[in-house]
């Protein structure tokens, strides 16, 4: 371990460090893969005031329960300083396609570009930069060791406390995936995001949509089995090393499918949304994945009877609290999948945050729209 120079995350650690037996003494929350108590909402979803966009807003994210920033397609960040009570224009990026984001601090983040070729008007081939002044300006990822990924579609921040000459430290590892329409790429880094080592995983899956690490070695990716909708099933790929082995640990029952969004409200639960393209009317069933044995093996859930639905982002408090966004609303569980119900937070919600703060814990909801939630957690069961 070395001394990160820029302070971010207290220490920069590299491949060694991560495979390396007995460093890592547990996981920081980051989003909410520790175990959680069991959750309610507080009233409503509640629409925030941000800018109207018409189209999907894809990522959304937080420094602190004050600070968070959102991006979108036409390349354009917004930041609240106060919990997203009100925003604010930060950066103007015409060209580039805000896909994904994350921040390690008020000051240090990544953005992902999902690159050229997918959508229309995006011109801007670089696919990662990197802040260290709160989003005002970015700079080009200069070092990428291993092919050059043509977009990204997700990042992920993970935390941990190490050990250092028997002092125990914060540790932090970023991960970035894409991209929507191939080609498939998995890019990891070890010092917060100023470089990062690259693998085409083109021969396991034919996009990666999504990318989630419970630690320091357990991390999943979601894709698609091939670039042919006709033939193509949905995907989850699991790594025990770190992310330098991927194998298969779930892949969809009909075609037309991709893996979208992964999430694990625990080290043993979580979820996945499978997205379907089917142009057949009378295939209306849509479902989720769902694992209880830490992504070893997953079971498909039903969603919703509904052949316009298309399902986008998932987010769960806990292990039965939990919601998903498509594009013609949004879906509420509060028994772990089994029934679902709608509920309004908005149209596309493509990612689904939580930020803990001192006194209340806030789920947001990014689409068209941005939504917030307050939860709480529930007593006498």
């Amino acid at each position: 371990m070395t001394r990160n120079p820029e302070g971010v995350g207290g220490f920069v650690i590299n491949r060694r460090h991560v495979l390396q037996g007995g460093l890592f003494l547990g996981l920081l929350p980051s989003c909410s893969t520790v175990q959680a108590p069991r959750m309610i909402p507080v009233g409503q979803w509640q629409k925030l005031p941000t800018v109207p966009y018409p189209g999907k807003q894809d990522d959304i994210a937080f420094a602190s329960p004050s600070r968070g920033w959102y991006g979108n397609g036409a390349g354009l960040l917004y930041r609240t300083q106060d919990g997203g009570d009100s925003w604010e224009e930060i950066c103007s990026k015409p060209g580039t396609f805000v896909r994904a984001l994350g921040f390690l601090d008020d000051h240090v983040g990544i953005m992902g570009n999902v690159g050229v070729g997918s959508f229309p008007n995006v011109i801007d081939r670089t696919p990662l930069y990197r802040t260290i002044d709160g989003g005002l300006t970015w700079t080009p990822v200069e070092r990428i060791d291993g092919p050059i990924p043509d977009g990204i579609c997700a990042l992920d921040i993970v935390r941990f406390t190490g050990i250092d000459r028997g002092e125990r430290l914060p540790a932090v590892l970023v991960h970035a995936a894409g991209r929507v329409g191939g080609p498939a790429h998995y890019l990891c880094s070890h010092d917060a995001g100023s470089t990062w080592q690259s693998q085409d995983l083109g021969s396991l899956t034919s996009a990666i949509f999504d990318v989630k690490f419970l630690g320091p070695r357990n991390g999943f990716l979601a894709g698609t089995s091939s670039p042919d909708l006709a033939k193509a099933r949905g995907l989850i790929l699991k790594t025990e090393d770190g992310g330098d082995t991927w194998r298969e640990v779930f892949r969809s029952a009909r075609p037309f499918e991709t893996v979208w969004k992964l999430h694990f409200p625990s080290d043993g639960t979580g979820f996945g949304t499978v997205q379907s393209y089917d142009p057949d009317k009378a295939v209306s069933q849509r479902y989720i994945a769902k694992t209880t044995d830490a992504g070893d093996s997953w079971s498909e859930v039903p969603l919703v009877d509904d052949a316009g639905w298309r399902s986008f982002g998932i987010g769960f408090a806990d292990d039965r609290l939990g919601w998903v966004g498509g594009n013609s609303g949004g879906l509420e569980t509060r028994d772990g999948g089994s029934t679902w119900q709608r509920v309004e937070m908005g149209r596309a919600v493509n990612k689904i945050r939580f930020v803990e703060a001192p006194d209340r814990r806030l789920a947001y909801a990014i689409g068209s729209e941005v939504h917030r939630l307050e939860l709480a957690e529930e007593t006498g069961f």
